[in-house]
């Protein structure tokens, strides 16, 4: 998963982004609103984790503006406020959930996956495709029952591919969502991570196919 944390706090911004890279998320960080807003319009992201108190501006403002461009990316509003009234603008302004400050890192994760649960319209996280079942909360392949071990950065391409077999992946596309900004990686790191994947996939009844000029497709069959 790839998420955007806009928090002007460098401490618990660093803190956050540990504990989710830890986890193997991609996560970009804004300490600014004009910067969170940079990210938002060039960015795609599976969940944004918000604070309300920015130097330069009002979170509102940014989930506002969120909501009427029409994007249905899940918002976590990370706030100090505890007055129900405030939760509840926020709720009113499109936040998915919020959670006051200070907070629990083990909460904070099980909030963002319930949102992401909701999102997804269903509590159960496995995808079966022909002789696999893939559980990208869990972390688990298996393939004909037997489990595989990868690496995150190899769940989250697999994860991207498995939920759209058939479609076609630029590979701009997956090095935007497995890598963050800040990262010193080429894009020909995708083909390190294809390869693996291949080699994973060989008992199973999915192929990844690559299309000259195109991207990569997940096929099944």
């Amino acid at each position: 998963m790839k998420f955007l944390l806009i928090e002007d706090n460098d401490e618990l911004a660093h803190a956050i982004c540990a504990r989710m890279q830890f986890d193997g998320h991609v996560i970009d960080h804004a300490s600014r609103i004009q910067d969170a807003f940079a990210f938002g319009e060039t960015g795609d992201y599976d969940l944004i984790l918000l604070d309300i108190m920015l130097p330069d501006g009002d979170g509102r403002t940014f989930l506002k503006r969120h909501r009427a461009g029409n994007k249905d990316t899940p918002v976590i509003v990370l706030t100090a406020r505890s007055q129900v009234s405030d939760r509840i603008s926020m709720l009113d302004l499109g936040a998915d959930d919020y959670v006051t400050k200070p907070f629990d890192h083990e909460e904070l994760q099980a909030r963002c996956r319930a949102v992401l649960r909701r999102k997804a319209g269903a509590a159960q996280t496995t995808t079966r495709l022909g002789n696999v079942a893939f559980d990208p909360v869990a972390g688990s392949l298996t393939i004909d029952g037997q489990v595989i071990s990868l690496r995150n950065r190899e769940l989250r391409l697999l994860e991207l591919l498995i939920n759209a077999p058939g479609q076609i992946f630029p590979k701009h596309k997956l090095f935007d969502r497995l890598f963050s900004y800040d990262e010193d990686v080429s894009e020909n790191a995708i083909e390190v991570y294809i390869g693996r994947l291949r080699k994973h996939l060989e008992p199973s009844d999915l192929r990844i196919t690559t299309l000259r000029g195109l991207g990569y497709r997940l096929d099944h069959g």
